[in-house]
């Protein structure tokens, strides 16, 4: 194991993982950034540019089952011309997902192999609790923990009241107040970004995540932007997923800003993130119980006298029904792909059967 692939990530295990193809002559390499149709790998012999085998894209059944960044993937590597060809992808312990953007129904792969995710979103006019919730589930999902960070802090003379509102929707998160500007907070970041740690960055444009990666680098490593005076809202100045290498041995996964955040696949996720609601839930008198005119509903009781926060339960209701809709959406097109296919298959036998 060297010292090269260590500083991407590399261990034991998935040094482990990677000898069935160590055996056929592939080389490991760490998924950096992606292109279109291709991809930066960062390798024993340095970085080089990666395109996808063959075999590995005629196999593939959808855009979730291509590389994406973070990913460890097995390479025949040409280190004289610095190129190289994508064999496999080693399984993801963790998959940061949302829909494809457009009327698509599809997976789109934001970021893999993240230990953390933080959740940023900042302390100005644009502070907004229900958009915590909406990544708080899909963060749930990936298979990483969820750490919220307030950011910011410096414009905010409310904290406290943002603090209490973030841990009412967060149950039991980590939630850090930090100031990039004024280098506040920062420190408590340390241990998530440790040697071997990868973290990735998620939230809405402007609220801070190209400074917060430039103070953790030590170095402007990204392009920071301006924030419009009139609600808060900031310009996109990342424009692609991207992993970067910090310092101290961790690992940064920037994402583009996402402020409308389409939800994928993510049942788990939801009832992680509303443990309160489903709790409620579960002490209805009818297991199938819709919350709305049924007799002994735990739900409806917990609206009435305000154990339960009518804001957040509608929140879970609009994102319950969101996911109903894409899963529906994605078994229509999971039909029709599948007819495609054996019309096909008929029209291949149908030739040859003309021919013979």
């Amino acid at each position: 194991m060297t010292l090269i692939l260590r500083q991407w990530g590399w261990n034991p295990e998935w040094n482990e993982r990677f000898e069935p193809w160590r055996r056929q002559g592939c080389t490991p390499g760490r998924v950096a950034l992606e292109h279109k149709h291709l991809y930066t790998v960062y390798t024993e012999h340095g970085e080089l540019l990666a395109e996808v085998a063959g075999k590995l894209r005629y196999e593939a059944a959808g855009r979730a089952e291509y590389p994406a960044v973070g990913d460890w993937v097995a390479l025949s590597v040409r280190p004289e011309e610095g190129r190289a060809t994508i064999r496999g992808i080693l399984p993801r312990f963790s998959k940061f997902s949302r829909k494809v953007a457009g009327s698509v129904t599809e997976e789109q792969i934001v970021a893999t192999n993240m230990n953390t995710v933080f959740i940023v979103t900042s302390l100005n006019q644009d502070f907004n609790v229900r958009r915590v919730e909406r990544y708080l589930v899909l963060a749930w999902e990936s298979g990483a923990n969820p750490v919220v960070l307030l950011s910011k802090a410096d414009l905010s003379d409310r904290i406290e009241e943002a603090v209490s509102a973030v841990e009412s929707v967060a149950v039991g998160v980590p939630i850090h107040v930090i100031s990039s500007l004024e280098n506040k907070g920062l420190d408590a970041l340390a241990p998530y970004v440790g040697e071997g740690q990868t973290v990735a960055l998620l939230g809405s444009s402007g609220v801070g995540k190209s400074t917060l990666i430039n103070r953790l680098a030590g170095a402007d490593v990204q392009a920071t932007g301006d924030i419009r005076l009139d609600d808060g809202r900031g310009k996109h100045t990342t424009t692609h997923r991207e992993l970067i290498a910090l310092p101290g041995g961790g690992l940064l996964i920037d994402t583009p800003g996402m402020r409308e955040l389409q939800l994928w696949d993510a049942d788990d996720g939801l009832g992680a993130s509303f443990q309160d609601v489903e709790q409620f839930a579960a002490q209805c008198r009818f297991p199938d119980c819709r919350h709305d005119r049924e007799p002994g509903c735990a739900v409806r009781t917990a609206l009435s006298d305000g154990s339960l926060d009518r804001a957040r339960y509608q929140s879970y209701v609009k994102l319950q029904k969101e996911l109903a809709y894409f899963a529906r959406k994605e078994d229509k097109a999971l039909q029709a792909a599948e007819k495609n296919k054996w019309k096909k298959i008929h029209q291949a036998n149908k030739k040859r059967h003309i021919r013979t």
